[in-house]
């Protein structure tokens, strides 16, 4: 886990793991701003399939691991049975918090994603993993973006954070400070975990769409949890390869919106005057937290 091998160094969360490769996706149907309809007519029954077994075994997994807010809205993506349809799911979404879900082919330039989140967009992959990939795919389909990354945008606060983030990556563009954001984007939206009341809980798309790491993000000895400090997450690498070395630990969503509520611009100046932190650091002083039990 402390090797360096494969240790990201701030890719834009939108592109991360893409590498040299070839986008999977078809941009052909593309608009100027990267969003597509949903090619609903692409699914086969073994799509569909598929997406009701990752569905059941990421649900039946969620007690006790994952935070209420998330499991009071997984059930507002639908039936389990079909993979959703995107306006299904934009209708509910703007009567609650005003998100929608656009679809899009594929990974997206950074800037086109912080444009969607900055109005309230939330672009989602329309293709379908296929079964060979079941435990693991290298971008995110349709499943992750659907099941990990929706359901905690039916929290208000939450969604405020997505828009900021977006509002603040436009901004981060035009002062080279991608590379920052993206750890802070690692580690709250996709790897992010949450104190509450009855232990840790993950609340991040990469722990909960993932077979093995939701137990092993809030139940293993082994990873660092650590108290969020906006400053120390943005110096912090991390693993593209493998679990996660440290997970960063919130007391709770307004906790996390006040944070990264205020101009970022001085914190980037202050925070490349310090050095990176490497993958599975714990720094003097720094608040720890022990592996809640396991649910099984």
């Amino acid at each position: 886990m402390n090797s360096d091998k494969g240790v990201n160094q701030g890719v834009a969360p939108v592109t991360y793991g893409q590498g040299d490769r070839a986008p999977r996706g078809n941009y052909s149907r593309a608009r100027a701003d990267y969003t597509c309809e949903q090619d609903f007519s692409q699914y086969t029954e073994q799509d569909h399939d598929t997406y009701r077994r990752l569905y059941a075994r990421q649900l039946q997994q969620l007690p006790g691991l994952a935070c209420h807010e998330f499991i009071d809205a997984v059930s507002q993506l639908g039936a389990p049975e079909r993979i959703p349809r995107f306006d299904d799911i934009s209708e509910r979404l703007q009567r609650a918090t005003g998100w929608q879900v656009v679809g899009v082919p594929g990974l997206i330039p950074e800037e086109a994603f912080f444009a969607l989140l900055a109005e309230r967009k939330f672009p989602v992959t329309d293709w379908m993993r296929k079964p060979e990939e079941f435990d693991y795919v290298v971008e995110p389909d349709v499943f992750h973006d659907l099941f990990g990354h929706v359901p905690l945008l039916f929290n208000p606060v939450f969604a405020n954070y997505m828009q900021a983030y977006g509002r603040g990556g436009l901004k981060a563009s035009r002062l080279d400070a991608c590379e920052l954001l993206a750890r802070l984007y690692w580690y709250t939206v996709e790897f992010g975990l949450i104190a509450t009341p009855e232990g840790l809980r993950a609340y991040g798309a990469g722990i909960l769409s993932s077979a093995g790491e939701l137990h092993y993000a809030v139940t293993s000895p082994e990873p660092n949890r650590v108290a969020f400090g906006l400053q120390r997450l943005m110096r912090s690498l991390y693993r593209i390869d493998s679990f996660q070395g440290s997970y960063f630990v919130i007391d709770s969503f307004e906790q996390l919106f006040n944070a990264t509520a205020p101009d970022f611009t001085p914190l980037y100046a202050a925070v490349r005057q310090q050095t990176t932190v490497g993958v599975g650091t714990v720094l003097d002083g720094e608040r720890v937290f022990g592996p809640g039990p396991d649910p099984r």
